[in-house]
């Protein structure tokens, strides 16, 4: 892990220990002439400790972790930070303000990383972000939500071949943790190829605010400190339960184009061969049962009921074991069901 430094410059911008700065880290210029700016907010402890970035919009349309990282922001415990975290709600700025997910040149920026800064835009923007922020870093942690139209059951994707990236993972306390092979040109590429360890949560819907995923994932957040002691420790709650670790997971595809009537919920726990739902054609003269081809949790559907054949309508992540999968999602339903916050105000 790389020792941290007691001084830390971001965009030119000096930040020494104590002190809480905003800093406009400039991208490009607009055909009107208008600087684009990609916002960063960097807090540093007065005592030492690692250095966590987390970020959000990486993907323009997935606006989940905008909201993650304001109420980060705002939590009062940060007065009693050691370390530094670097907290960058919109990386994608271009996409943000269209509600895209791509840049204006339509490349995927999370398949754009280490990038360059005489390449593309999202080259530029990818070698940006990782010269200024996460070259700086020991940790990291990339908030994503599900594509427009699909939904994500709240899930930490990660090596859990590596111990520290797996304890980390479980302090997150996600319902559902996937063990997630890196994607050339990702983020999480890019920073584990730096010694950054990453986690990459993953919630709800792109362009909507869900107010599970986002509660979710601040606890996460705010767990992740807390293991890596940049913040107290707090109240613990009654218990604990080890969340679902899978190895695989995989969509179940529309084998007939139709009208889609689902009747399995997100996050339900599901038998190998079980009815998902039904399509039908507009009479309902002919149905076709859309079934699981594993066992496992639902971790993502569709939420279009007009499908064609091929089209993605349920996601299942297959773990090992089916007792901590029952476990683990009744205590994570139960946590918010309750409307349980004392996380948030310790």
């Amino acid at each position: 892990m790389k020792p941290v430094k007691p001084k830390l410059e971001i965009g030119g911008v000096s930040v020494e220990p104590g002190g809480r700065v905003t800093i406009d880290l400039p991208v490009a210029n607009l055909s009107t002439h208008t600087q684009m700016n990609m916002p960063v907010q960097v807090l540093r402890g007065r005592r030492p400790g690692p250095t966590l970035f987390v970020c959000g919009a990486l993907h323009g349309d997935e606006i989940v972790g905008v909201e993650i990282i304001r109420r980060l922001l705002n939590q009062k415990t940060l007065a009693r930070l050691r370390g530094t975290l670097i907290a960058v709600p919109i990386v994608n700025v271009f996409g943000f303000i269209g509600g895209s997910r791509y840049l204006p040149d339509r490349r995927d920026l999370n398949r754009s990383f280490p990038g360059s800064a005489r390449g593309s835009l999202a080259a530029r923007l990818g070698h940006l972000f990782m010269t200024e922020v996460v070259a700086k870093c020991t940790h990291g942690i990339d908030i994503h939500s599900g594509a427009i139209h699909r939904t994500n059951f709240p899930q930490i994707r990660a090596n859990l071949d590596d111990p520290e990236t797996l304890r980390l993972a479980k302090a997150f306390e996600a319902p559902v943790i996937i063990n997630a092979g890196e994607r050339e040109g990702t983020l999480r590429q890019a920073g584990t190829a730096k010694d950054v360890t990453m986690l990459l949560y993953e919630a709800g819907e792109a362009l909507r605010f869900d107010e599970i995923s986002i509660r979710a994932g601040l606890r996460g957040v705010v767990n992740v400190m807390r293991a890596l002691d940049m913040l107290p420790a707090g109240r613990r709650r009654s218990r604990h339960v080890e969340p679902v670790l899978a190895r695989s997971c995989g969509w179940v595809r529309a084998q007939e184009s139709g009208i889609l009537r689902a009747t399995t919920r997100l996050g339900a726990r599901v038998e190998k061969g079980v009815s998902l739902g039904l399509i039908s054609d507009p009479f309902g003269e002919a149905e076709c049962v859309v079934k699981a081809h594993d066992s496992g949790v639902i971790i993502g559907r569709t939420n279009l009921p007009l499908v064609q054949e091929g089209d993605a309508l349920f996601h299942i992540a297959s773990p090992a074991g089916e007792k901590a999968t029952f476990d683990s999602l009744q205590a994570f339903e139960s946590d918010f069901d309750q409307h349980q916050q004392s996380m948030l105000h310790d």
